[in-house]
């Protein structure tokens, strides 16, 4: 690999999903170029649209920048002498367990590994759990159920050199686009591989689907259940291999037979038997096969199960441990991995030992010295959340994490932390859901000031460098949490002044008294000096004596880490999810990611190019669907379920499934009114793994029918109190609110103008009544005869055009020629287009042909209006594929690549932009 030395280039690791890309950030007077790092294993230079988009989010625009506490301005050592004696207090009145730390997959191995050995080791409370345990807590307890251990035996290149790849609850293509990209390559490359994508909904993963399963929700254990059963009528087993190495498998097999014949699972899981018929026989008779699992299997109240129907069909054919074959779990965290190794979950010790094995919990406290050491399980997020809610648990610091937005009963878990004693956030941005309930905020260090180790989804250990100061006041979340365990009276175990120390005991703790007995082993990195720790290279443990070098692939020897050394085949029991659809909530709610956006929206929403595919959250439904329930598309919805209710934009699509309706997972109060989709999920969990149904919530969908519908852009955040529905995001330049309301105000132009007013942007004069507008911009609001009450003002800065007869409302407030907002009110959904109005916020003062055609929202004769979105990497707009299509003679996507550059990038959009050349 080319030495990291490189002058003015920092080597680091991206903060989004748990692919772990490399980038590669020079920093200069100008800003922050960030490109791939082409010498990373995970991704080799390729990054998808947000991690492109990485050097736009690094201003200090919404950061908080130092403590406080009842929103007053305090120093550091007062803020971190409340924690320790906030903390105190409560512990030495009601025990260790009347704590909690909520922690985050966002967060550094070093951060992880001594806020685990505080609340373990010291406070001797096991209540700390992580958002990890709402994405991958059931690949965990099944990995753990099959092999003995948490392992992920497969590696990225896996997925290129397989023959048959199965996706199975993942829309890949967005969640994890980079791994995405490479499986396109190498199917592009080898077109005879099989990609099968099973899914209820057709999502732009299958845009690369030789098969596509749109299996009923919840269905997947009945499918893989009915494989393992088909795979042993056909004599595909490898039976030297089971009996070799693995048990449990009668069992197992006598469990997959109640799955029955193909025809009974073709009903159970609502598709087709020929597509049945043909996934099973595909799989009998490819060896090297590949089988990728997220959070569709994960997120359910029997994901564990789930995980293990998959593992099973593995174990059953002995593809496991060799290339291009094996289960492979991905993760949705940065560092969802690493957590795992330090022991972030509340059942789980650091180094991968566990709290059932009593000798692990000895080891850990000798090796800590922590004589007060966690000896049981702790609270699981959402027991934790509860047990805030009841009181139970009387302070709590989060770290890292948006819980009010991103747990379900979302509504109950704010109430729960507005209610609690004491909450302390550890964050970089000022406002979130979740900042709003805190007594007191610390400013943590944001991505690029932060500097240690992250683990990505094939266990590789790549270094997270930073390389600009920190903002404000803001520290790292591993010397924040130092600081308080030291004012709580545990300095001596606690002495790090630098990360290499933390990273360092991390490793040895993980080759401490191991002698193989542990997959996790980083020993041979337990030595490295500052220096070296600086340099470290991505590597795939274990690491260790035995591997000095790193570790591609796991179990291929057939030894595992249980008490017979064999891998376990488990007797799936396939469950129906736990709250089923009912008259009054007759359609599945299912939760999932948007393609540019990222959790909720802290850093991707500060991007004005990641805003623009989805401005606003949505529900997904079938057109069958839609027509029950009256609903239109472009339309707003009302959700609702037993727990909370929702407002959302109707989007009608072939791609969902009947019966099932899809929404974002993205949107929270801080850009939307009523979003929240996680207010809706019931807090169900998975009674092994603690981890949520996220996948399966009933609710009832209704038609929403304002009095009035309108969007705002204007250079300045407005605040629409009053409007029942308010979704906000930043564009180039200019802030875009799409709004509605149940009440009509007496005077829109006051109305406006109040809006502008309370910003600080008003309007600089009154309007005058009979002052008409040029020729050219009056015949464009020549109203259709018949039409009564239309007025058309124009004064220095305010233009005005109102129809009362229509319900329609716009004006414009300019100031010296340059666009300050712009408003199109109406009583339905005919409103214009918004792109060419955005790009006006680009220009210092508006031509003519601007003007003329601002209330009509139409561009000069010979302007280009780009449509919606379509390639954020690259900025280009639907319209612009389409002229181009028709105007080029455009074929093929390579073609439109080619001309514009569009899915050139990171690839996501190339989906959509099929879709478009489909239509053309």
């Amino acid at each position: 690999m080319q030495s990291l030395n490189t002058p003015n280039v920092t080597r680091t690791t991206c903060p989004y999903c748990g692919v772990g890309c490399g980038v590669a950030a020079n920093v200069t007077a100008a800003g922050a170029v960030i490109t791939g790092d082409k010498f990373h294993p995970a991704n080799f230079g390729r990054l998808c649209s947000k991690g492109a988009a990485l050097a736009e989010t690094l201003d200090h625009d919404g950061r908080l920048l130092y403590p406080l506490a009842n929103g007053q301005r305090i120093s550091w050592d007062e803020a971190l002498d409340q924690v320790a004696h906030g903390f105190g207090r409560v512990i030495a009145e009601h025990g260790p367990d009347a704590v909690a730390f909520y922690v985050s997959g966002q967060l550094l191995t070093e951060d992880y590994y001594v806020a685990n050995k505080l609340m373990k080791g010291f406070i001797g409370s096991a209540n700390i759990d992580t958002n990890s345990r709402l994405c991958m807590s059931s690949a965990v307890a099944a990995h753990k159920r099959a092999f003995g251990a948490d392992v992920v035996p497969v590696c990225y290149e896996d997925i290129e050199t397989a023959d048959l790849v199965v996706i199975t609850g993942s829309n890949y293509a967005w969640a994890h686009p980079v791994l995405y990209q490479r499986l396109a390559a190498a199917k592009k490359a080898r077109p005879d591989m099989w990609v099968v994508v099973i899914d209820p909904r057709r999502t732009p993963t299958c845009d690369i689907a030789d098969l596509h399963l749109a299996i009923a929700p919840g269905s997947d254990a009945h499918l893989f259940n009915g494989l393992l059963n088909f795979i042993r009528r056909e004599d595909a087993l490898d039976l030297a291999y089971i009996e070799a190495h693995v048990e449990g498998f009668a069992a197992a097999f006598e469990a997959a037979r109640a799955a029955g014949s193909i025809p009974k699972v073709a009903q159970v899981c609502g598709i087709p038997e020929a597509e049945v018929s043909e996934f099973f026989r595909l799989f009998a008779r490819t060896e090297r096969t590949v089988t990728i699992f997220s959070q569709g299997i994960n997120q359910s109240s029997s994901g564990v199960d789930k995980g293990n129907a998959i593992i099973n069909v593995h174990l059953a054919t002995g593809r496991i441990g060799r290339p291009g074959m094996g289960p492979f779990s991905v993760t949705g965290q940065p560092n969802a991995m690493g957590g795992r190794e330090v022991g972030g979950l509340a059942n789980q010790l650091a180094a991968h030992l566990d709290f059932s094995d009593a000798t692990g919990i000895e080891l850990v406290a000798r090796f800590w010295n922590a004589p007060r050491i966690a000896k049981a399980p702790g609270l699981k997020a959402v027991e934790m959340f509860q047990a805030i809610a009841s009181g139970k648990i009387k302070a709590v610091w989060i770290m890292g994490t948006n819980p009010a937005v991103s747990m379900p009963d979302a509504d109950r878990v704010r109430a729960a932390l507005l209610d609690c004693e004491l909450v302390v956030v550890s964050d970089c941005v000022r406002h979130t859901d979740t900042t709003a309930c805190a007594d007191i905020l610390l400013p943590a260090g944001g991505w690029g000031e932060k500097d240690g180790t992250v683990t990505n989804s094939e266990r590789c250990i790549s270094r997270q460098r930073s390389l600009l100061p920190t903002a404000g006041e803001a520290r790292p979340d591993w010397w924040i949490i130092t600081q308080v365990a030291q004012r709580m009276g545990f300095a001596e175990a606690f002495p790090y002044t630098r990360q290499a120390q933390i990273f360092r005991e991390h490793a040895r703790l993980s080759g401490f008294e191991n002698r193989g007995r542990r997959a996790f082993d980083i020993g041979a990195l337990a030595e490295l000096d500052d220096a070296q720790y600086d340099a470290l290279q991505p590597v795939q443990w274990p690491v260790n004596a035995q591997a000095p070098g790193g570790t591609q692939r796991l179990l291929a020897d057939g030894h595992f880490y249980t008490p017979s050394g064999k891998a376990r085949m488990l007797a799936v029991v396939p469950r129906l999810p736990a709250v089923a659809a009912d008259e009054s909530f007759p359609l599945v709610l299912n939760t999932g990611r948007s393609r540019d956006q990222w959790h909720t929206m802290t850093r991707t929403g500060k991007v004005p190019r990641l805003n623009t595919h989805e401005a606003e959250p949505y529900v997904q439904i079938h057109a069958s669907d839609a027509h029950i329930h009256r609903l239109q598309h472009g339309g707003l919805a009302r959700l609702t379920s037993r727990n909370g209710v929702m407002l959302v934009r109707v989007q009608v699509s072939e791609d969902q499934r009947p019966g099932s309706v899809f929404v974002t997972m993205h949107w929270n109060d801080a850009y939307a009114r009523s979003a929240r989709v996680d207010a809706l999920a019931a807090p169900v969990t998975d009674p092994i793994s603690g981890q949520p149904e996220s996948k399966h919530t009933p609710v009832r969908v209704e038609s929403y029918r304002p009095a009035w519908e309108g969007f705002v852009l204007s250079r300045t955040r407005l605040d629409f109190t009053e409007a029942s529905y308010c979704a906000c995001t930043k564009g180039a330049g200019y802030w875009r609110h799409e709004l509605a309301g149940d009440d009509l105000p007496e005077d829109w132009r006051v109305w406006a103008q109040t809006a502008l007013q309370d910003s600080g942007a008003s309007a600089r004069s009154t309007p005058k009544v009979g002052n008409l507008l040029s020729s050219q911009l009056d015949a464009e609001l020549t109203p259709p005869v018949g039409a009564q009450q239309l007025r058309c003002y124009r004064s220095a800065d305010w233009l005005e055009y109102r129809d009362a007869s229509m319900g329609r409302y716009r004006a414009a407030s300019l100031r010296h020629g340059r666009l300050e907002a712009v408003f199109f009110m109406a009583a339905d959904q005919r409103l214009p287009e918004r792109a060419w109005l955005g790009s006006l916020f680009g220009k210092e003062c508006l031509e003519s042909g601007d003007v003329a055609g601002l209330l009509a929202a139409r561009p000069p004769i010979g302007s280009a209006d780009a449509g919606r979105n379509v390639c954020a990497c690259f900025n280009v707009g639907e319209k612009t594929i389409l002229n181009a299509i028709q105007a080029q003679a455009l074929d093929s996507v390579e073609a439109v690549g080619a001309c514009l550059k569009a899915g050139t990038g990171c690839g996501s959009c190339i989906p959509e932009i099929r879709r478009v050349l489909d239509r053309r």
